[in-house]
């Protein structure tokens, strides 16, 4: 009898404060093969044959900081490489960015810097099938960000805040970008304001306001664990 092998999952890591959040855990229970490239480490990045699922995560970075993190280019070769081999792909935040950059989506500064709980709402682009089709028309996620991607050609919109209007993206059925944080736990969160304390903003919280509600990170995480439930499947 054939044993089937555990789907192979790599991910990338800009920072070491910004890991896998609540992915983590669920990539442990499902008993995958979970693979790790600390990027600013310079550690080496896998050949195309040795994962089936590459997750991009965020980090402090812009995409276009090639002088201070010269390993940019790098893994935006290796981005690319992973979508013409059909992998399964998933960004978030600076990980959106990249994946955006990489289709033909460029990345700027978005008019505000977006740091707290803000609602999201789907767009008439979105799609009805595919990854982010479980998600609410509607619900209040994490974001930290200062830059924006444009949605690359041949991609569909999904979710748009008050802030910025390009949230969450779909590259046909394997490809996903996210700018907003479902994965952060409160825990997580609490870590990010211990090291970095934002500029007040109109779309900027304050450290008490983010951190006084632990249930609004679970209902992310829950949310988070339902897109990951779905990309599974495909």
């Amino acid at each position: 009898m054939r044993r089937i092998q555990p789907l192979r999952v790599h991910w990338l890591q800009h920072a070491v404060h910004e890991g896998l959040g609540c992915i983590g855990p669920w990539l442990k229970k499902r008993r995958y093969s979970v693979g790790h490239t600390r990027l600013y480490s310079g550690e080496a990045l896998p050949g195309p044959d040795e994962f089936d699922w590459l997750i991009v995560m965020g980090g402090p970075m812009n995409i276009y900081q090639y002088v201070q993190y010269p390993w940019l280019l790098k893994e935006k070769e290796f981005i690319n490489d992973a979508i013409v081999n059909n992998k399964k792909v998933l960004g978030i935040c600076l990980g959106s960015q990249l994946i955006a950059d990489v289709l033909g989506g460029p990345v700027n500064k978005n008019n505000n810097a977006e740091i707290g709980f803000f609602d999201l709402h789907l767009t008439e682009d979105a799609s009805a099938t595919g990854a982010l089709a479980i998600l609410p028309r509607r619900f209040s996620g994490f974001h930290w960000h200062g830059d924006t991607f444009a949605i690359p050609p041949g991609a569909r919109n999904f979710y748009e805040s008050d802030a910025c209007v390009n949230q969450a993206f779909s590259w046909g059925l394997r490809v996903y970008g996210l700018q907003f944080h479902l994965e952060v736990t409160h825990s997580d969160a609490k870590t990010w304001l211990e090291l970095e304390q934002p500029t007040p903003a109109p779309y900027v919280q304050s450290k008490g306001k983010i951190l006084k509600e632990p249930a609004r990170f679970e209902m992310n995480n829950r949310l988070m664990v339902q897109v990951l439930e779905q990309l599974a499947s495909l």
